[in-house]
């Protein structure tokens, strides 16, 4: 490990905690149905977005849209749990790779009906920083696992408080 000056430490400890708040701003906009608003403001102009069986995506508005077509078209609703994002910084401190695992649990459009399924996997991405933000450079979601929630959740259950 190089030498660092205290304020280039300081801004990589504030910076993991930028990008994993990052990845919580992403959780909660995915669970509020994909919505563009939330979503957008995550992503670089140039971002990229992409899930196998899902789709790929290209720019920060294509982005928030296409996932919002998701959502509007196949999820009808959904709890995402990021769990322990690893953030690895580039040289130079201004980009990083962060990868976390994601256990999900969603009600899915079906041709018979809704239908209750779990989802786990993992992310990887690349977070940048520009213009004294964190956003993302590109979201890759890699699903590993998947099913039918057997007994299935009540939807109407989800949204009770």
């Amino acid at each position: 490990m190089t030498p660092s000056t205290v304020e280039e430490r300081l801004f990589r400890i504030e910076a993991r905690n930028e990008i994993s708040d990052l990845v919580a701003r992403y959780a909660h906009g995915a669970d509020r149905r994909n919505d563009p608003a939330m979503m957008q403001p995550l992503f670089h102009e140039d971002a990229s977005w992409s899930a196998e069986g899902f789709a790929t995506f290209h720019g920060a508005s294509a982005i928030a849209a296409g996932l919002a077509a998701i959502a509007a078209e196949e999820v009808l609703w959904s709890i995402h749990y990021m769990i322990a994002p690893y953030v690895e910084f580039a040289e130079d401190g201004r980009s990083a790779r962060c990868r976390w695992y994601l256990w999900e649990l969603s009600t899915m459009a079906h041709d018979a009906g809704a239908e209750d399924r779990w989802l786990g996997g993992w992310y990887d991405s690349i977070a940048r920083y520009e213009d004294n933000l964190w956003k993302f450079a590109s979201v890759k979601l890699d699903l590993r696992v998947q099913g039918v929630a057997t007994p299935p959740w009540s939807l109407k259950k989800a949204f009770d408080q």
